[in-house]
Protein backbone atom coordinates (compact mmCIF):
# COMPACT_ATOMS: atom_id res chain seq x y z
CA UNK A 1 0.00 0.00 0.00
CA UNK A 2 1.06 3.86 -1.08
CA UNK A 3 2.40 5.83 1.83
CA UNK A 4 1.52 8.42 0.10
CA UNK A 5 -2.45 7.84 -0.16
CA UNK A 6 -3.15 11.14 1.89
CA UNK A 7 -1.26 13.30 -0.21
CA UNK A 8 -3.04 11.98 -3.08
CA UNK A 9 -6.57 11.56 -0.99
CA UNK A 10 -5.45 16.02 -0.55
CA UNK A 11 -4.58 16.82 -3.86
CA UNK A 12 -7.27 15.07 -5.61
CA UNK A 13 -9.87 16.27 -3.31
CA UNK A 14 -8.25 20.16 -4.08
CA UNK A 15 -8.09 19.62 -8.06
CA UNK A 16 -12.06 17.77 -8.14
CA UNK A 17 -12.59 21.80 -6.63
CA UNK A 18 -11.61 23.18 -9.69
CA UNK A 19 -14.55 22.47 -11.80
CA UNK A 20 -16.75 22.52 -9.01
CA UNK A 21 -15.65 26.12 -8.41
CA UNK A 22 -15.82 26.99 -12.67
CA UNK A 23 -12.22 27.82 -12.41
CA UNK A 24 -11.59 24.61 -15.25
CA UNK A 25 -12.79 23.48 -18.27
CA UNK A 26 -11.52 19.91 -19.88
CA UNK A 27 -7.67 20.17 -18.98
CA UNK A 28 -7.07 23.45 -18.13
CA UNK A 29 -5.43 23.32 -15.14
CA UNK A 30 -3.89 21.61 -12.19
CA UNK A 31 -3.57 21.43 -8.24
CA UNK A 32 -0.09 20.39 -5.94
CA UNK A 33 -0.38 19.28 -2.45
CA UNK A 34 3.24 19.12 -0.89
CA UNK A 35 4.55 16.69 1.86
CA UNK A 36 7.48 18.42 3.48
CA UNK A 37 8.69 15.20 5.72
CA UNK A 38 9.08 13.18 2.69
CA UNK A 39 10.28 16.14 0.43
CA UNK A 40 7.92 15.37 -2.23
CA UNK A 41 4.50 16.35 -3.74
CA UNK A 42 1.81 15.30 -5.37
CA UNK A 43 0.30 16.28 -8.58
CA UNK A 44 -2.43 16.30 -11.27
CA UNK A 45 -1.78 13.80 -14.13
CA UNK A 46 -0.82 15.73 -17.34
CA UNK A 47 -4.38 16.09 -19.89
CA UNK A 48 -6.41 13.78 -17.81
CA UNK A 49 -10.05 15.19 -17.47
CA UNK A 50 -11.72 16.15 -14.61
CA UNK A 51 -14.61 14.48 -15.45
CA UNK A 52 -12.53 10.62 -15.45
CA UNK A 53 -9.54 11.47 -12.59
CA UNK A 54 -9.19 9.15 -9.89
CA UNK A 55 -7.09 9.63 -6.39
CA UNK A 56 -5.01 6.89 -7.18
CA UNK A 57 -4.44 8.86 -10.95
CA UNK A 58 -2.12 11.48 -8.91
CA UNK A 59 1.41 11.38 -9.22
CA UNK A 60 3.86 11.62 -6.48
CA UNK A 61 7.07 13.46 -7.77
CA UNK A 62 10.00 14.96 -5.58
CA UNK A 63 11.81 18.95 -6.29
CA UNK A 64 14.05 17.55 -8.88
CA UNK A 65 10.88 16.74 -10.89
CA UNK A 66 11.39 12.77 -10.50
CA UNK A 67 8.47 10.36 -10.90
CA UNK A 68 8.67 8.93 -7.14
CA UNK A 69 5.09 7.12 -7.82
CA UNK A 70 2.22 6.85 -10.29
CA UNK A 71 2.14 5.03 -13.78
CA UNK A 72 1.24 8.73 -15.39
CA UNK A 73 3.47 11.93 -16.82
CA UNK A 74 2.79 14.52 -14.26
CA UNK A 75 1.06 17.81 -15.14
CA UNK A 76 3.30 19.53 -17.78
CA UNK A 77 3.54 22.42 -14.88
CA UNK A 78 5.55 20.35 -12.65
CA UNK A 79 8.55 21.66 -13.12
CA UNK A 80 6.92 25.55 -11.98
CA UNK A 81 5.46 24.10 -8.84
CA UNK A 82 8.77 22.46 -7.83
CA UNK A 83 10.68 25.34 -8.38
CA UNK A 84 8.26 27.49 -5.70
CA UNK A 85 8.76 24.60 -3.50
CA UNK A 86 12.12 24.99 -3.04
CA UNK A 87 11.68 28.55 -3.43
CA UNK A 88 9.12 28.80 -0.44
CA UNK A 89 9.21 27.09 1.54
CA UNK A 90 6.40 27.66 4.06
CA UNK A 91 3.86 27.19 0.97
CA UNK A 92 1.82 23.86 0.92
CA UNK A 93 0.03 23.66 -2.28
CA UNK A 94 -0.36 25.52 -5.85
CA UNK A 95 -3.15 26.19 -8.27
CA UNK A 96 -2.50 26.72 -11.55
CA UNK A 97 -5.48 27.73 -13.72
CA UNK A 98 -6.77 29.12 -16.96
CA UNK A 99 -9.92 31.10 -15.40
CA UNK A 100 -11.56 33.30 -17.89
CA UNK A 101 -11.31 36.80 -15.95
CA UNK A 102 -8.10 36.28 -14.60
CA UNK A 103 -6.25 35.12 -17.80
CA UNK A 104 -7.95 37.84 -19.66
CA UNK A 105 -6.24 40.68 -17.13
CA UNK A 106 -3.05 38.16 -18.12
CA UNK A 107 -3.37 38.68 -21.97
CA UNK A 108 -3.93 42.62 -21.43
CA UNK A 109 -0.75 42.45 -19.45
CA UNK A 110 -2.23 44.38 -16.80
CA UNK A 111 -2.09 44.31 -13.04
CA UNK A 112 -5.63 43.67 -11.26
CA UNK A 113 -6.54 47.17 -9.24
CA UNK A 114 -7.61 47.55 -5.78
CA UNK A 115 -10.92 49.29 -6.46
CA UNK A 116 -13.11 47.76 -3.37
CA UNK A 117 -12.92 46.47 0.17
CA UNK A 118 -13.84 43.50 -1.12
CA UNK A 119 -10.28 43.12 -2.48
CA UNK A 120 -8.86 44.90 0.65
CA UNK A 121 -10.32 41.91 2.56
CA UNK A 122 -7.82 39.72 1.36
CA UNK A 123 -5.34 42.35 0.02
CA UNK A 124 -3.57 45.93 0.53
CA UNK A 125 -2.21 45.88 -3.25
CA UNK A 126 -2.94 45.40 -6.77
CA UNK A 127 -2.37 41.72 -7.78
CA UNK A 128 0.64 41.42 -9.66
CA UNK A 129 1.13 40.95 -13.49
CA UNK A 130 4.60 39.68 -14.85
CA UNK A 131 5.76 40.38 -18.23
CA UNK A 132 5.76 37.73 -20.50
CA UNK A 133 8.89 36.12 -21.01
CA UNK A 134 11.79 36.88 -23.33
CA UNK A 135 12.59 34.44 -26.09
CA UNK A 136 15.40 33.47 -24.67
CA UNK A 137 13.89 31.81 -21.43
CA UNK A 138 10.72 30.44 -23.79
CA UNK A 139 13.15 28.34 -26.17
CA UNK A 140 15.22 26.96 -22.91
CA UNK A 141 13.58 25.26 -19.56
CA UNK A 142 10.26 26.81 -19.67
CA UNK A 143 8.16 25.80 -17.23
CA UNK A 144 11.31 25.58 -14.78
CA UNK A 145 11.93 29.69 -15.89
CA UNK A 146 8.12 30.10 -15.17
CA UNK A 147 8.84 29.69 -11.82
CA UNK A 148 11.66 32.04 -11.89
CA UNK A 149 9.62 34.79 -14.02
CA UNK A 150 7.14 34.79 -10.66
CA UNK A 151 10.08 35.07 -8.41
CA UNK A 152 11.65 37.78 -10.32
CA UNK A 153 7.95 39.88 -10.74
CA UNK A 154 7.37 40.01 -6.45
CA UNK A 155 11.47 41.39 -6.34
CA UNK A 156 10.74 44.03 -9.04
CA UNK A 157 7.65 44.90 -7.12
CA UNK A 158 8.83 44.92 -3.19
CA UNK A 159 5.66 42.69 -3.02
CA UNK A 160 6.11 39.66 -0.25
CA UNK A 161 4.67 36.50 -1.46
CA UNK A 162 3.31 35.49 1.96
CA UNK A 163 1.22 38.33 1.70
CA UNK A 164 0.13 38.40 -2.03
CA UNK A 165 -0.60 34.99 -2.35
CA UNK A 166 -1.20 35.24 -6.14
CA UNK A 167 -0.12 36.27 -9.27
CA UNK A 168 -0.93 36.77 -13.23
CA UNK A 169 1.89 35.72 -15.82
CA UNK A 170 1.83 38.10 -19.09
CA UNK A 171 -0.11 36.54 -21.65
CA UNK A 172 -0.13 33.21 -20.19
CA UNK A 173 -2.67 33.03 -16.63
CA UNK A 174 -2.76 32.87 -12.78
CA UNK A 175 -1.13 30.73 -10.61
CA UNK A 176 -1.87 31.25 -6.69
CA UNK A 177 -0.61 29.04 -3.12
CA UNK A 178 -1.31 28.47 -0.07
CA UNK A 179 -0.32 26.53 3.10
CA UNK A 180 -2.55 23.54 1.99
CA UNK A 181 -3.76 22.91 -1.44
CA UNK A 182 -7.32 23.96 -0.24
CA UNK A 183 -6.34 27.56 0.61
CA UNK A 184 -4.22 27.45 -3.05
CA UNK A 185 -7.63 27.04 -4.49
CA UNK A 186 -9.59 29.14 -2.56
CA UNK A 187 -6.53 31.98 -3.44
CA UNK A 188 -7.46 30.74 -7.06
CA UNK A 189 -10.96 31.38 -6.58
CA UNK A 190 -10.89 35.10 -4.83
CA UNK A 191 -8.45 35.92 -7.75
CA UNK A 192 -10.74 35.04 -10.31
CA UNK A 193 -14.32 37.04 -8.82
CA UNK A 194 -11.49 39.62 -8.02
CA UNK A 195 -10.77 39.78 -11.71
CA UNK A 196 -14.56 39.81 -12.88
CA UNK A 197 -15.32 43.19 -10.57
CA UNK A 198 -12.25 44.56 -11.69
CA UNK A 199 -12.65 44.37 -15.50
CA UNK A 200 -16.63 45.43 -14.62
CA UNK A 201 -15.38 48.39 -12.84
CA UNK A 202 -13.75 49.31 -15.88
CA UNK A 203 -16.84 48.72 -18.09
CA UNK A 204 -18.45 50.76 -16.64
CA UNK A 205 -16.11 53.65 -15.24
CA UNK A 206 -12.76 53.47 -17.47
CA UNK A 207 -11.47 56.29 -14.97
CA UNK A 208 -12.82 54.57 -11.93
CA UNK A 209 -10.43 55.62 -8.96
CA UNK A 210 -8.51 52.94 -6.62
CA UNK A 211 -9.48 52.10 -3.46
CA UNK A 212 -8.11 54.99 -1.00
CA UNK A 213 -5.91 53.97 2.05
CA UNK A 214 -8.21 54.41 4.79
CA UNK A 215 -10.66 51.83 3.72
CA UNK A 216 -7.88 49.62 2.50
CA UNK A 217 -6.26 49.97 5.82
CA UNK A 218 -9.64 49.28 7.53
CA UNK A 219 -10.41 46.39 5.61
CA UNK A 220 -7.32 44.28 5.33
CA UNK A 221 -6.86 45.23 9.70
CA UNK A 222 -10.44 44.07 10.72
CA UNK A 223 -10.27 40.74 9.00
CA UNK A 224 -6.23 40.72 10.05
CA UNK A 225 -4.85 43.08 12.21
CA UNK A 226 -4.04 42.33 15.97
CA UNK A 227 -7.86 43.71 17.00
CA UNK A 228 -9.72 41.83 14.21
CA UNK A 229 -13.22 41.39 14.79
CA UNK A 230 -14.44 39.97 11.80
CA UNK A 231 -15.80 35.91 11.91
CA UNK A 232 -16.26 33.83 14.96
CA UNK A 233 -13.10 33.72 17.90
Amino acid sequence: MSKFLELKRECYEANMQLPEYGLVIFTFGNVSAVDRKEGVFAIKPSGVDYSILKPEDIVIVDYDNNIVEGSMRPSSDTKTHAFLYKEWEEIGGITHTHSTYAVSWAQAQMDIPIFGTTHADYLTTDIPCAPPMSDELIKGNYEHMTGQQILDCFQEKGISHKEVEMILLGNHGPFTWGKTAAKSVFNSKLLEELAKMAYLTRQINPQAPRLKDALIDKHWQRKHGKDAYYGQS
